[in-house]
């Protein structure tokens, strides 16, 4: 196991991740830890080897079950969901790939149009709903693809981390269908989409929350965030702002909800914005759909 440093400003470095600035540490051992391998206790955060262990005067393995950060379970692998989702996206690609446009017709975000193939309109105004979900599992390339699942990987780890699995999925799936109903909304019916993005965006959201919660630099990853916004909005690249943003605003509330919820009341609150979330992309649908239909 490599040894912790300091880095140039003088903080040290996470004692299982040295080139990982952090300014927080173990409340047992007083090793640092970063937001990846901190796991929430009723005063800090502990290290995962004094977790498994049970360290420290009066604690016992069994003792108390260990949190993450939001207060979800610690995993053995905390990027299981991570590499489940990206697993399911190059699936979903190989099929696109073997069926062609028919399949990612049939599966895009669409409002309402006339598509070749399709004896009758398609779209969310037609009652296929499924498309707000299935929308974003689809890439038009490997460019598409291998950007979104680098983005993927290298964001969702962290977050899964210290969200747990199920508020990370929840988080995934809602900020997705935010950038799915922002754009069935503002972008023209006949006007095909797909991607993660606007889910990894949310992602983005929520990792600003987590980050400015333990007192971060947030300097990073703003700079990526603008990157990815000039070319959100560049029209030669023709990317779909409205799920980018969509995806973003839905990231920040229920990444909000998911790291400041009162413990006494920690899941209520967390679902209850999910659950909020949703109301307004179910609003958000049925007045888009009254308008095309």
């Amino acid at each position: 196991m490599a040894d912790a440093h300091q880095d140039g400003e003088g903080l040290p470095g996470c004692y299982r991740h040295p080139d990982r600035p952090t300014g927080v540490r173990c409340t047992r051992c007083e090793r640092p830890v970063c937001p990846e391998c901190m796991v929430s206790a009723s005063v800090g955060f502990q290290c995962p080897q004094c977790v498994r262990s049970g360290s420290g005067t009066g604690h016992r393995p069994t003792a108390t079950r260990p949190r993450t950060l939001a207060g979800g379970t610690v995993a053995a692998d905390p990027r299981l969901v991570t590499k489940v989702l990206i697993g399911i996206c190059l699936a979903v690609f190989l099929v696109q790939l073997s069926v062609g446009d028919h399949f990612t017709n049939r599966f895009e975000m669409l409002g309402l149009a006339w598509v070749p193939g399709f004896s009758t309109p398609q779209g969310v105004a037609e009652g296929q709903w499924y498309r707000l979900v299935t929308a974003m599992f689809l890439h038009g390339g490997y460019a598409h693809i291998a950007f979104n699942m680098l983005s993927l990987w290298w964001i969702g780890g962290p977050l899964e981390a210290a969200l747990g699995r199920a508020r990370y999925l929840a988080l995934y799936f809602v900020s997705g269908l935010a950038g799915s109903a922002l754009t069935y909304l503002l972008e023209e019916p006949n006007q095909g989409s797909l991607g993660a993005s606007g889910a990894i965006f949310g992602l983005f959201g929520a990792t600003a929350v987590v980050m400015r919660r333990l007192n971060y630099d947030l300097r990073p990853l703003i700079a990526l965030l603008v990157i990815n916004l000039i070319f959100t909005f560049t029209p030669a690249f023709n990317i779909a702002w409205q799920a980018h943003i969509g995806g973003l605003v839905g990231g920040l509330a229920v990444g909000y909800g998911m790291i400041h919820a009162p413990r006494e009341r920690r899941a209520l609150v967390q679902y209850g914005v999910c659950a909020l979330v949703l109301l307004a992309v179910v609003v958000t649908v049925v007045v888009r759909t009254g308008q095309l239909t």
